[in-house]
C-alpha cells in the first residue's frame, strides 16, 4: 500500500512517516501544496494523509482541486485547525477522515486503515480467504492459524492483491502501488515476488490471467 503523506512541520512529517513504513506503508513525502496537487495528480496512492497549513497552496485547495479532477483515493486531513467549521469544510470537500493535532500515531493508523478498508470495499478488520488471513494491524499473516514469515515487501503484495480480492490486477497497478516514486522499478519485479509469495503461502489462491494480470479469488476456490 502506497501513501502520500503531505505535512511542511519537519518534525512531524518525520515521525509520521517513520510510523507509516513500521506499519507497512510505502510513502512518499511532500512539504507544500503545488507539489502535493501535482504528485496526486499525477501517481496513484492508495491513501493520502493531508496538512491543511501547507505552503504554495493550502491544504482544502488541493483536496477540492483532486475530487474536481476525480481522483478518488481515500483522504485523512491532519490538521491544527481543529474548530467544527473546518472540519465540516474538509468532510464536505471531500476528505474520508479528519484528525486534528495534537494526536496519538496509533489513532491516526487505525484511521488510515479504515479508510483504506472502505474505499476497497472491505469490511472486516482481519482479511480472510479460505485458510489465508491477514491482519493489517499486526502485520500478520497466518495460513490456517499458523504465522507465515514474509519479508516487508512479500507482505505489502500480498495485502495488496488480499484487499482488492475479486478482481484482476495488472502488473502496472501494482508496481505502481508498491514502490515510493523514486524507486528503480525493474519490470521483472512484480514476477519475482508473486512466485516468492506463492512459494511460502503454499497455496494456489494467487491467480495468473494471462495478458491481464493476477487475482486472489474473493473466496477460495
Amino acid at each position: 500500500m502506497r501513501i502520500l503523506l503531505v505535512e511542511d512541520e519537519a518534525r512531524i512529517a518525520a515521525e509520521v512517516a517513520e510510523a507509516l513504513k513500521g506499519a507497512g506503508y510505502v510513502v512518499d513525502l511532500v512539504a507544500d501544496g503545488e507539489t502535493a496537487w501535482f504528485q496526486g495528480d499525477t501517481e496513484e496512492y492508495d491513501a493520502v494523509v493531508l496538512d491543511l497549513g501547507l505552503p504554495g497552496m493550502d491544504g482544502l485547495s488541493v483536496l477540492k482541486r483532486w475530487r474536481e479532477n476525480e481522483r478518488r483515493f481515500p483522504i485523512l486531513i491532519l490538521s491544527a485547525r481543529g474548530t467544527w467549521s473546518e472540519r465540516v469544510a474538509g468532510i464536505d470537500a471531500g476528505a474520508d477522515e479528519y484528525l486534528p493535532k495534537p494526536f496519538h500515531m496509533e489513532e491516526l493508523l487505525a484511521r488510515l486503515r479504515a479508510i483504506i478498508r472502505r474505499s476497497t470495499g472491505q469490511v472486516q478488520t482481519v482479511l480472510a480467504i479460505g485458510p489465508l488471513s491477514l491482519d493489517p494491524r499486526q502485520m500478520r499473516v497466518t495460513r490456517d492459524g499458523q504465522a507465515l514469515n514474509l519479508s516487508p515487501q512479500e507482505y505489502r503484495l500480498l495485502s495488496y492483491l488480499m484487499h482488492h480480492a475479486g478482481r484482476v490486477v495488472t502488473q502496472i497497478e501494482l508496481t505502481e502501488h508498491l514502490y515510493a516514486q523514486d524507486f528503480e522499478r525493474d519490470s521483472n519485479a512484480i514476477e519475482v515476488l508473486i512466485g516468492r509469495v506463492r512459494r511460502k503461502l503454499g497455496l494456489d489462491i494467487i491467480k495468473t490471467r494471462r495478458g491481464f494480470g493476477y487475482i486472489i479469488p474473493g473466496s477460495a476456490e
